[in-house]
C-alpha cells in the first residue's frame, strides 16, 4: 500500500511541485491549499505523513500541527520561510518533527520524508528494534564498559520498553512520539552519564549537529511536560548547563 503523504501550502506552485516528487517516488498525495479543507480532511482519514506550510490564509500551520497531536503522532514536518529560530521551536514544541526553511529543494524534502516515514514505522510496530540513531553499538556506561543488552528500564516508577515501544509513569502509560521515546531511551540507556546535544542530535536524528540547533532542547521540553517535571527542578531529565543531559 501506498502511504498517504499530506501536502498543505498555499503557494501553488510549491505544492504542486511537491506533489510531483512525491508522487513520482511512489507516495499517494493529498494536496491542499488551505488550512481549513486539509484539517477537514484529516479528521476523515489521517495521512502517514504531513507536510504543513506556516504562514496559510486561513489556519496557519502550527494550529493546523497542534491539532494533529491532539490526536495521532505520525511525522509533521514544517515548511516555513521564516528563519527565526523561534518559529522554528515554536513549530517543535508543538508537536513537529522537522522543519525544512523555503526555497528548499524538492530532493531534501523527498529525503526527509523518508528518513521520518522510516523511523516512525520502525518505532511504532511492536518488536521492532528501537534504535538511537544509526549506530547498533551499545552505549558506553559510566565506566567506559559496555551495557548490557536490555529491553526495559525502569527508574523510579518511569519504565521504559524498546520491544513493546511502551512509557509508563507510575503505572499511567505516556503518549511520547517516537523522536520523543527514542531521546529518553538513549538518556535512560545511559543513565548517570552527562550527553551532550550534539551527541544526543547525532544518535536520535541520525544527522550532523549544527551549532544554535535548537531542536534538542525542543524535544526536551516537550518530554518533560508529559513526565509532568517542574522547569526548575526536573526529577528525571536534568540539565546539566553548558555541558548537556542526563537521567539519574
Amino acid at each position: 500500500m501506498k502511504e498517504r503523504i499530506l501536502v498543505v501550502d498555499d503557494e501553488k506552485e510549491i505544492a504542486d511541485l511537491l506533489e510531483v516528487y512525491l508522487t513520482n517516488d511512489g507516495f499517494q498525495v493529498q494536496k491542499f491549499y488551505n488550512g481549513s479543507e486539509a484539517l477537514a480532511a484529516l479528521m476523515e482519514r489521517p495521512p502517514d505523513l504531513a507536510l504543513l506550510d506556516v504562514m496559510l490564509p486561513d489556519i496557519d500551520g502550527f494550529r493546523i500541527c497542534q491539532k494533529i497531536r491532539e490526536n495521532w503522532y505520525f511525522p509533521v514536518i514544517m515548511l516555513t520561510a521564516k528563519v527565526e529560530d523561534m518559529d522554528k521551536i515554536m513549530g517543535l514544541t508543538l508537536g513537529a518533527d522537522d522543519y525544512i526553511t523555503k526555497p528548499f529543494n524538492p530532493l531534501e524534502v523527498l529525503a526527509r520524508v523518508k528518513t521520518q516515514l522510516r523511523r516512525y514505522t520502525r518505532y511504532n510496530h511492536p518488536g521492532a528494534p528501537v534504535e538511537a540513531g544509526p549506530s547498533s553499538a551499545s552505549p558506553l556506561s559510566p565506566e567506559g564498559q559496555q551495557n548490557p543488552y536490555e529491553n526495559e528500564i525502569d527508574i523510579n516508577g518511569l519504565i521504559i520498553n524498546k520491544d513493546t515501544h511502551t512509557c509508563t509513569l507510575y503505572g499511567a502509560a505516556l503518549n511520547l512520539t517516537p523522536i520523543e521515546f527514542s531521546i529518553l531511551w538513549y538518556l535512560c540507556q545511559n543513565r548517570g552519564r552527562v550527553i551532550s546535544s550534539e551527541e544526543l542530535f547525532e544518535k536520535v536524528w541520525g544527522e550532523k549537529y549544527l551549532d544554535n540547533n535548537n531542536t534538542v532542547m525542543a524535544h526536551i521540553g516537550r518530554l518533560r511536560e508529559k513526565l509532568k517535571e517542574p522547569a526548575r527542578n526536573p526529577k528525571f531529565v536534568k540539565t546539566v548547563w553548558g555541558v548537556g543531559y542526563k537521567v539519574e
